[in-house]
């Protein structure tokens, strides 16, 4: 399971995700700068740190790296709940506290995520294993969209 991203880390990712490009330290560093005082090496040793962790794959570009992103944000958070959510010695507790913490339009798209990925009880037999139907999520995932394990 992947540990939770420190705020720099969290900070260079969400515009690797955001932007959904190959990115250079140069790019990221002049965007944070926007909002804080940074050194390139600083933005340059997160980048390699994140790459040696497995969040962002690099490719020689020139003289610099362009990285990439391994896996998607949807992915790393869905992780993330996982993780709490197994660490509970009540998940069914758990999980009514968290639904009772939601705002209506976060239990709205609970309920269409739900809806997603529940089958479609016509493509069902009875006794059958419950997948989900073609179009829904999970079917268009691309094989490198699995979130990285921690400590690489």
């Amino acid at each position: 399971m992947p540990r939770q991203l420190g705020d720099l880390e969290d900070a260079v990712m969400t515009r690797v995700w955001q932007w959904n490009r190959p990115v250079t330290v140069r790019e990221v560093l002049e965007d944070l700068q926007r909002e804080r005082s940074i050194a390139y090496t600083t933005v340059m040793t997160v980048m390699d740190n994140l790459h040696q962790k497995g969040w962002v794959r690099r490719e020689v570009d020139g003289r610099a790296y362009r990285y990439t992103a391994v896996s998607t944000r949807a992915a790393y958070s869905a992780a993330l709940m996982n993780e709490a959510w197994s660490r509970s010695d009540n998940p069914a507790a758990a999980l009514v506290a968290f639904f009772g913490m939601m705002s209506a339009e976060q239990r709205e798209a609970l309920q269409d995520a739900v809806r997603m990925v529940s089958p479609n009880p016509a493509e069902t037999t009875p006794g059958s294993p419950a997948e989900p139907t073609a179009g829904t999520v999970g079917d268009d995932t691309p094989a490198d969209d699995a979130t990285p394990e921690s400590g690489r």
